[in-house]
């Protein structure tokens, strides 16, 4: 599996698929892939950094921390070139989004602001852990969209020692794979597995676009049966409504 992971990554994720999903929202989604018996596509407890900041679309590239021994992590042994944490920072690539298994801790920083500003400056996407961040206002200020469990004001080495660069990984209880396409938004961070990314993006957008039908028909009166979940005679009312140039939207 992880080499058909690869396979998939060799190729760009096109700027219409992450159009698609970012209109369609991780709720939707979920739901999409739901359809496909993909049950465990929502992080548990992983929050956006900051309300209203940009939604997360991209691969996942990821990196993988363990509990920190003394001998082992130290702040010489973190300054070091070598040092998996720091290496991530400077290897995720342009348009991925950097997820960080901290196997749900928050005794310490999986990332600060000079390294969230550092990614934003390389062109990554954004940033998810189900650990947490330190200098968090500071991050925010980078404008990179950042999610966590909560803040993590103690320095990295003192809890945290990364394993893993590019493997398969744990986040918010969800599987990871590299390569995956994470999309993240105020409602959460959903995985979605790279070989189901355009056909889920084509489906999440035409299902959000026919919400946006019911939500106005819903606030004309209607009622919900006949309408959400749609039906054949809804979706041919829906086509029209589109054909018509969407009406009452504003």
């Amino acid at each position: 599996m992880t080499g058909d992971v690869r396979v998939d990554r060799a190729e760009p994720l096109p700027d219409s698929v992450r159009a698609q999903l970012a209109s369609a929202g991780s709720a939707t989604v979920a739901n999409m892939l739901l359809r496909r018996g993909l049950r465990n596509v929502i992080m548990s407890g992983v929050q956006p950094l900051a309300a209203g900041q940009p939604s997360l679309v991209g691969p996942a590239y990821t990196l993988r921390f363990i509990p920190a021994r003394e001998d082992l992590d130290t702040l010489t042994n973190y300054a070091s070139s070598e040092n998996l944490h720091r290496r991530a920072i400077e290897e995720c690539p342009p348009g991925a989004v950097l997820v960080i298994d901290a196997f749900g801790s928050t005794a310490a920083a999986s990332m600060g602001d000079m390294m969230a500003a550092r990614l934003r400056y390389r062109g990554v996407s954004g940033v998810v852990t189900d650990g947490g961040y330190r200098d968090s206002g500071a991050i925010k200020e980078t404008g990179l969209p950042c999610y966590q469990r909560n803040n993590a004001p103690k320095a990295t080495p003192v809890a945290l020692h990364p394993v893993a660069l590019d493997q398969p990984v744990g986040c918010g209880g969800v599987a990871v794979y590299p390569g995956d396409v994470l999309l993240g938004d105020s409602d959460g961070v959903a995985v979605i597995p790279r070989a189901l990314a355009a056909d889920i993006a084509v489906e999440a957008a035409e299902a959000a676009a026919y919400e946006e039908f019911a939500a106005l028909e819903i606030r004309r009166g209607r009622s919900l049966f006949g309408l959400f979940p749609g039906t054949a005679e809804s979706r041919q009312e829906y086509d029209t409504w589109v054909a018509a140039g969407r009406p009452g939207l504003e």
